[in-house]
């Protein structure tokens, strides 16, 4: 007797007289998911979510207004997330006009054609002004203003879940405290609240912050805990 099989074969078991008298087993059925993945053939939806955040850079005399845009895919089920789709940047400053405009149309697209999206925060912050970067408040350095909106583009990211948080664990501040009171404690120099850190420290080449001081031999971040020595 012909047998027709509509299925795709995942397993099979050889027939022996024990499996011919028992029962078949449920043969297991792939899952059929409709999950909807992020590609440039959506189409922009009326309504969008998304965060505006507001950044001052020392090298302009106006706030510059990061807004990016968001679709949220499979809604109201389990598999619901979003995905950047749109980004914009507004400023009562039209000096960087054109090259803004530029910037902001390839990064939407980049958006919109899905997939893995996050490389484009580090792409971003590894451009270096040639006249050089800036300071911001707390001792964080920016190599440049595009750096700045990579920082931008990558806090968002974490905020919807497409990177990782970047918090550090209770392990890594216990050992950063033990770090800056033994600091505190040779030197005699005293650095309360969190961004306060020792006149003479240096930049931190992972976080970027002037916090790098000498320990044991070894120069050691009081920010993040990165050290040269492992």
């Amino acid at each position: 007797m012909a047998i027709k099989i509509n299925q795709p074969i995942i397993g099979y078991q050889v027939a022996s007289d024990e499996t011919k008298t028992s029962a078949p087993a449920a043969v297991p059925q792939p899952p059929r998911d409709n999950v909807i993945q992020m590609h440039e053939r959506l189409e922009r939806p009326d309504l969008l979510v998304g965060a505006t955040y507001k950044i001052k850079p020392p090298v302009g005399d106006h706030a510059m207004y990061i807004t990016i845009n968001d679709l949220v895919l499979n809604e109201g089920t389990e598999h619901q997330h979003r995905r950047p789709f749109e980004i914009f940047i507004n400023s009562k400053n039209m000096e960087h006009f054109q090259w803004i405009v530029a910037l902001t149309r390839i990064i939407s697209a980049v958006f919109r054609k899905g997939g893995d999206i996050t490389f484009l925060a580090e792409e971003l912050k590894a451009v270096f002004d040639p006249r050089g970067g800036y300071w911001k408040p707390g001792g964080r350095y920016m190599p440049s203003l595009v750096a700045e909106i990579g920082d931008v583009i990558e806090r968002h990211l974490r905020f919807i879940g497409m990177l990782p948080d970047a918090e550090l664990d209770e392990r890594q501040l216990k050992l950063i405290e033990e770090k800056r009171a033994q600091y505190e404690a040779r030197t005699n120099e005293v650095t309360t609240g969190k961004g306060a850190f020792p006149i003479g420290a240096q930049l931190c080449g992972k976080c970027h912050t002037k916090a790098v001081v000498m320990m044991d031999g070894c120069m050691t971040c009081l920010n993040c805990g990165d050290s040269k020595c492992g």
